[in-house]
């Protein structure tokens, strides 16, 4: 199994070198790990004692972040090392603050990451949710380097609880404990004769909380939504906007939109405005058009998302008609109904919160059409599903605290 693993692992390698040619995010992933030992030697400090984070992509560390953060806290003189897998994450966190040394996780082979760990030589390793690396998680073990995945969340259609996982549980075997979000998690782990779990649940209810008490002020939003019924649609994909787009034109007038599309592109904002016939702005543009008379605002540029929920009366959360919905929670914490695809079942929040009635999911145009509407013709929904929303972050913040509690014991000091 350890040789077809490093099989795997190389054609992944030689796969994403001949993509570089041609796709930039390949290109840059090549890039972000060249002469990586000489970087990480040249930036680590060996006079202090590191923490080491690391986080598949940009998701994954929205998720780490309260922890990340709650460390440096509590341990000040501690150092903190983030890697990113992908470059989705490493490009836009490249530059942040709360970490001392940020950089790509070199790809897993057993020279890499003997090297890696010799070189950094961490007080303690935490992986968020996902990433379960065979030569780290040995060389780790081997080290006796106090080693735990937070957040995770496992189902059964994961192979480390299939006939054929055997292998791979060892990977789970190496950390020192593993902090799930929910209690199918952890039973699922228990099946399989794992004992070192706990359900301490998702330190992203802890991040968007603590977002939402820190929301941004943002006077272009506030004068646009005054006195308003507006659905903040977070995230978007084409075929949310086309949805969106189209009950607005058969609409008019009857709601007002913030809309924040997944990526940035111009030529893709600009189809979409064109393809409204409303008066609309642009975020980050100077226009003739008075806020207060615009019907669309278009949120182009990052960070100002997740303050814009504060704006809304409903919010549609993007990417269900795709690989899965985005963050629903960002919304829930400023309490209001959340509409998605029909995509969100790997989503523990989006299940619970439609078996509370207080998230729906949408299929097609007519889906969207019928419950936006049944939502604006009765207030009293609206408002039951707005107190659900806030309370259900409410009740799942601290898993932050949990953790670190139950770490800090363990933390190896040089």
């Amino acid at each position: 199994m350890v040789f077809l693993y490093n099989l795997a692992i190389r054609l992944y390698y030689l796969l994403v070198v001949v993509a570089s040619n041609f796709n930039a995010k390949a290109k840059l992933w090549v890039q972000g790990r060249e002469d990586w030992d000489e970087n990480l030697s040249s930036m680590i400090s060996p006079n202090f004692p590191t923490a080491w984070f690391h986080c598949a992509s940009l998701g994954e560390f929205e998720q780490g972040r309260p922890l990340i953060e709650a460390y440096r806290n509590h341990y000040p003189g501690h150092k903190i090392l983030l890697t990113f897998f992908s470059p989705s994450g490493y490009e836009v966190r490249k530059n942040y603050k709360g970490a001392d040394y940020v950089c790509y996780l070199p790809l897993d082979t057993k020279k890499n990451a003997t090297r890696f760990i010799s070189i950094v030589r961490p007080a303690v390793a935490v992986f968020i949710k996902y990433e379960f690396w065979h030569h780290y998680l040995n060389q780790l073990n081997r080290n006796e380097i106090p080693t735990y995945v937070v957040s995770a969340i496992f189902r059964p259609s994961q192979v480390f609880f299939k006939w054929y996982g055997v292998w791979y549980r060892k990977f789970l075997k190496n950390f020192n404990h593993i902090f799930v979000q929910n209690r199918q998690s952890l039973v699922l782990l228990q099946t399989i004769g794992l004992d070192n779990a706990t359900e301490a649940g998702d330190t992203r209810f802890d991040r968007v909380y603590e977002a939402a008490e820190n929301a941004l002020g943002l006077p272009l939003l506030e004068e646009f939504s005054k006195n308003s019924t507006v659905l903040v649609a977070g995230s978007t994909w084409p075929k949310d906007e086309e949805i969106i787009a189209s009950y607005l034109r058969k609409n008019p007038g009857k709601i007002k939109l913030i809309i924040a599309p997944h990526e940035i592109d111009l030529q893709r904002i600009n189809r979409f405005i064109s393809s409204l016939n409303v008066p609309t702005l642009r975020f980050t543009q100077p226009s003739a058009i008075d806020s207060a008379e615009a019907q669309v605002v278009v949120i182009d540029t990052i960070g100002v998302l997740a303050s814009a929920y504060r704006y809304g009366t409903i919010a549609y959360i993007g990417g269900g008609f795709g690989a899965g919905i985005h963050n629903t929670l960002e919304a829930a914490t400023f309490g209001m109904p959340i509409l998605f695809g029909p995509n969100y079942n790997k989503f523990r929040e989006a299940v619970e919160l439609i078996k509370q009635n207080a998230a729906f999911s949408i299929s097609n145009e007519q889906a969207f059409t019928t419950t936006i509407n049944t939502l604006l013709s009765a207030p009293d929904t609206i408002e039951q599903a707005s107190m659900v929303t806030k309370k259900y972050v409410l009740a799942n913040v601290g898993a932050t605290n949990k953790i670190l509690s139950a770490i800090g014991p363990r933390i190896r000091v040089r």
